[in-house]
């Protein structure tokens, strides 16, 4: 079982910064690709950002340029920094990982969420 633990949003006006951090702990192996994504009222769940282990980046259009994501692998540890923020960015963010358990085995999981609301 792996635990994803959110933790840095908050109230921010438009124009700030906030940034979000998530922690994987549990039985892993190795976390092969962490991501965000953020559901605002009455959406749906939305992609914004994924950074993997390899390197490999990619944002949501309504982000890029503001937001980027980034990652410490000796804490299993992922970032989004979140600038230039703007009301349509109120949502609860959620962190997903793809972690390998062992060779072979591999789960997906949420973390719990973090609000994020930009008053204009």
């Amino acid at each position: 079982q792996v635990q994803l633990v959110e933790s840095g949003g908050g109230l921010v006006q438009a124009g700030g910064s906030l940034r979000l951090s998530c922690a994987a702990s549990g039985s892993i192996l190795s976390v092969d690709a962490m991501a965000w994504y953020r559901q605002a009222p009455g959406k749906q769940r939305e992609f914004v950002a994924i950074l993997t282990s390899g390197g490999r980046l990619n944002y949501a259009d309504s982000v890029k340029g503001r937001f980027t994501i980034s990652r410490d692998n000796t804490k299993n540890t992922v970032y989004l920094q979140m600038n230039s923020l703007k009301p349509e960015d109120t949502a609860v963010y959620y962190c997903n990982a793809e972690v390998s358990h062992r060779i072979g085995v591999r789960g997906n999981y949420w973390g719990q969420g973090t609000q994020v609301t930009v008053s204009s």
